[in-house]
C-alpha cells in the first residue's frame, strides 16, 4: 500500500489503539494525532520536567505511527528482520519510566503490564522485559542467561563486542567496573566469589554491628536538637560509606571521597544516560582505582584488621586475587553498598511513615524491626532493573529468543506481583510470605545482603527509639530521575 494511503487510512481512524493511559476507539476521534497536537502546545509555562516527558511521549507517538507499518505492509516485505521486530509484543502504552508519573508511582503502570503484556520488548533500548515474579524468579535461575557473555564467545568476538560497546573510550570504568566479579559467570564468577566469601565472612559482618550503632548515634546527635533533619542528607547516605569506608579501612581523612565517586559510577548503569555521565564516570572510576592502588600497596606492605588487607592475602588452593581483581572487587562493594541502602533506607522510612498505624505497631515491637526491613525491601524496592544476556538460542513462554538478546528483570514490578503476594499493595510490617527479589537470587545474591539487612535494622531501630516523634515535613518529597535505582533525593522530616 502507498504512504498515502496509509495515512489517509490512519486518519480516518484505525479501532484498538491504545495511547498513554487512554484506551481509544478510533485514532480519528481520540488517538495518536490528538495526542500529537496536545503534545505540541506552547510551553513556554511548562516545567523542565514535563516538557521533557511531553518530547518523551512525541516521539513514542512517533515510533507507534511507524509501528503501524505492518498494518499496511510498507516497505517491509523484503526486509525480515524489520518485519520479526514489528511483530514484538510491545508495552500496552508508551512505556517511559522516565516520566515524572511512572517516577511518582511506577506501580500501576507494572499492575497493567504484568496483566495485558507481562512480557514485551522496548525498541529504543533493544530490551526485553519481564514483569512478573513467575518469569523474573525463573529466569534468574536459568543458566541459559548470564550476567555477560564472554564466557560463550570466542576471544575474537569478545573483542568485537567490547569495540562496539566502546570500552576503549572508558578504560578505567570498563576495567574495573565492567569487570568486577558480579560481572562474570561460570568458573571466573565462582572463583571469584569464593575467594570474596573467605574474607567478608559473617563473624566479620557481625564484628560490625557495634560500630554501625556508634556511627548511627553519632549522625543521629548532630540533629537530634534541630527538631528536624534531611533523613537522606543526614543520616541515610552517610551511614553506608562510613561502614563500607570501616569496613574496607580508608583512612578518616579520606572518606569524603568515597560517596561522589560512588554516585558517579553507579549513575552509568541508567538505560538512558548522557555523554557527561559517561565521562564523569570515567574520571571517577580512575581517581578510586589510583586511590585504591596506593592504599593496597600500603596495606601489603603493613597489614590492618580490615578488608583490603585481608583481600590481599585471601588464598585459595594458592589463588590469590590479582591487583586488577582486588581493585575492582573492592569498588564494587563500595558502589552496591552505599546506593542500594541509601535508596533502602529512604524508600523505607518513608513507606512507615505514610502509614501511621505500622508505625505505631513498629514502635511498640521493636522485635518486628527484621519483619520490617524485609518489607520496605518488597513495597518499595531500591534496585527496579537489572539486565542479563541470552547466551543461547532458547525459546521461552512461546517467544523466540536468540543469543545476544538483552532481557530486563522488573524487580520492583515482581516485588508487587499478587500471584506471589497477598494483598501485595498493602505495606504490612507483619508480613510473613516474603520472598521478595530485592537483593536477587541464584548464584548471583547480593553478597552484601546481610551486612545490609543489618544497616537497615540498626538505622530503623535507632531512629525509632531516639526520635519516637518521627514524622514527615514533606507528604510528597522529590524523587531521583533514575529507573534503575528507585530512591528519594531528600527526605525532610521532623521529630
Amino acid at each position: 500500500m502507498r504512504m498515502e494511503n496509509a495515512v489517509m487510512s490512519l486518519e480516518q481512524g484505525v479501532t484498538g489503539i491504545s495511547v498513554g493511559d487512554e484506551s481509544c476507539g478510533r485514532m480519528g476521534e481520540t488517538g495518536y494525532f490528538d495526542g500529537f497536537r496536545e503534545s505540541v502546545k506552547p510551553w513556554s509555562r511548562i516545567p523542565f520536567d514535563e516538557i521533557e516527558s511531553k518530547i518523551r511521549r512525541l516521539f513514542e507517538y512517533l515510533r507507534g505511527f511507524l509501528q503501524l507499518r505492518t498494518e499496511f505492509q510498507i516497505g517491509l516485505e523484503d526486509d525480515r528482520e524489520k518485519n520479526e521486530a514489528f511483530m514484538n509484543p510491545i508495552a500496552p502504552f508508551p512505556f517511559d519510566p522516565y516520566d515524572p508519573e511512572f517516577r511518582k508511582n511506577p506501580y500501576p503502570f507494572y499492575d497493567r503490564l504484568r496483566s495485558e503484556t507481562p512480557i514485551f520488548y522496548h525498541g529504543d533500548w533493544d530490551l526485553w522485559f519481564f514483569t512478573t515474579f513467575e518469569d523474573i524468579s525463573a529466569l534468574l535461575g536459568d543458566k541459559r542467561l548470564g550476567r555477560t557473555m564472554d564466557h560463550v564467545l570466542s576471544p575474537e568476538e569478545v573483542a568485537e563486542k567490547r569495540r562496539a560497546a566502546n570500552w576503549e573510550r572508558l578504560p578505567y570504568f570498563s576495567r574495573y567496573v565492567r569487570q568486577n566479579f558480579m560481572e562474570k559467570e561460570g568458573a571466573d564468577h565462582a572463583r571469584l566469589r569464593k575467594l570474596a566469601y573467605k574474607v567478608l565472612t559473617p563473624k566479620r559482618v557481625r564484628g560490625l554491628a557495634p560500630r554501625i550503632q556508634e556511627i548511627t548515634d553519632r549522625l543521629i546527635d548532630k540533629v537530634e536538637g534541630r527538631g528536624r533533619m534531611d533523613f537522606i542528607k543526614d543520616l541515610a547516605t552517610p551511614m553506608p560509606v562510613l561502614v563500607i569506608a570501616e569496613l574496607l579501612g580508608v583512612p578518616e581523612e579520606e572518606r569524603h571521597r568515597l560517596c561522589p565517586w560512588s554516585e558517579a559510577i553507579t549513575k552509568m548503569f541508567e538505560p538512558a544516560h548522557s555523554q557527561l555521565v559517561e565521562e564523569n564516570a570515567e574520571q571517577s572510576a580512575k581517581e578510586f582505582s589510583e586511590f585504591l592502588l596506593e592504599l593496597v600497596a600500603r596495606r601489603k606492605a603493613k597489614p590492618r584488621d580490615d578488608l583490603i588487607s585481608a583481600l590481599a592475602a585471601v588464598e585459595d588452593e594458592g589463588d590469590r586475587l590479582s591487583i586488577d581483581e582486588l581493585i575492582a572487587t573492592c569498588m564494587f562493594l563500595l558502589n552496591a553498598g552505599h546506593e542500594t541502602l541509601v535508596n533502602s533506607a529512604g524508600n523505607g522510612m518513608l513507606a512507615l511513615l505514610r502509614h501511621p498505624e505500622q508505625l505505631e505497631k513498629l514502635k511498640s515491637d521493636p522485635s518486628l524491626t527484621k519483619l520490617a526491613v524485609e518489607e520496605m525491601l518488597r513495597y518499595d524496592s531500591p534496585l527496579h532493573l537489572f539486565k542479563r544476556w541470552i547466551l543461547e538460542d532458547m525459546t521461552y513462554k512461546d517467544i523466540a529468543f536468540k543469543k545476544g538478546d538483552q532481557v530486563a528483570l522488573l524487580y520492583g514490578s515482581a516485588n508487587r506481583d499478587p500471584t506471589e503476594f497477598e494483598n501485595p499493595d498493602i505495606f504490612d510490617i507483619t508480613r510473613r510470605h516474603n520472598p521478595h527479589l530485592a537483593f536477587g537470587k541464584g548464584v548471583h545474591f547480593c553478597i552484601g545482603a546481610p551486612l545490609a539487612r543489618m544497616e537497615l535494622q540498626i538505622t530503623i531501630d535507632t531512629v525509632l527509639r531516639r526520635l519516637p516523634g518521627i514524622r514527615l515535613a514533606d507528604a510528597n518529597p522529590k524523587r531521583l530521575k533514575g529507573f534503575v535505582f528507585r530512591g528519594v533525593e531528600e527526605l525532610p522530616v521532623e521529630f
